[in-house]
């Protein structure tokens, strides 16, 4: 009966690591949405700031938790590979120069225009008490990139792209962390939305071209950090 079903379905026991992979991404997405995600759950760690600047804190350590944390204990002592081999190496630094040369001046541009959009307004910064207390805001922000944007980069353009790519050739696999990344910003603006899916397909092909999550990690802090600052100042 099994050898009948893995025929249906074409399994092969070769691709076990493919099929976690793929799954991965709606069980972990699942897993934030409802433990790690604000107003599903009270925060371990309290430090002493306003409540919702806590509360996004602890909401950036558990996505760290989920999306860098476990994806690399599977592939450091299940898969027994080199973390470098998913995007953590530093890559093609040439072309990555060239790439934040051309793109940061950009970034910079196109967020100071897009922080005053209303929708863009009522959505960040996470925490809103940021807006009229800045006292700890760059630990905040600290906290957001180190924690929040290093797991993002890794988990969707590290672990998703080069543990596909193989199987599912290298565009394929950009659309399929493409996909995945898109459902994170379910219920923020819809400009963000469909923005998030073509930037996405951008730095899933930058992160292939340079064998390196790292550059597309400071495209992508700096997005989410300029963001806050325009809307702050």
């Amino acid at each position: 009966m099994l050898k009948q079903v893995n025929k249906w379905l074409d399994f092969d026991r070769d691709d076990i690591h493919t099929y976690i992979l793929l799954l991965s991404a709606p069980v972990l997405l699942t897993i934030y949405r409802y433990h790690a995600y604000p107003g599903f759950f009270t925060p371990d760690i309290h430090f002493i700031m306003s409540a919702d600047q806590n509360l996004s804190i602890n909401q950036f350590f558990r996505f760290f938790g989920l999306f860098f944390v476990l994806p690399a204990l599977y592939i450091k002592f299940i898969k027994s590979e080199n973390l470098k081999y998913f995007g953590l190496g530093i890559g093609d630094i040439k072309y990555g120069w060239k790439v934040l040369l051309v793109l940061i001046p950009v970034i910079v541009v196109a967020i100071f225009f897009a922080s005053d959009m209303p929708d863009v307004r009522s959505e960040y910064p996470l925490a809103k008490s940021l807006l009229r207390d800045q006292s700890h805001l760059i630990f905040y922000e600290t906290a957001y990139v180190i924690f929040y944007y290093i797991a993002w980069e890794f988990y969707f353009r590290g672990v998703l792209i080069f543990g596909l790519k193989d199987r599912f050739g290298d565009f394929n696999a950009v659309l399929i962390q493409s996909i995945s990344s898109c459902l994170v910003h379910i219920g923020k603006p819809e400009g963000e939305i469909i923005g998030s899916i073509i930037v996405g397909i951008i730095f899933g092909l930058i992160a292939l071209r340079t064998r390196s999550i790292w550059y597309v990690f400071v495209l992508h802090a700096l997005i989410g950090v300029l963001t806050d600052l325009f809307i702050i100042y």
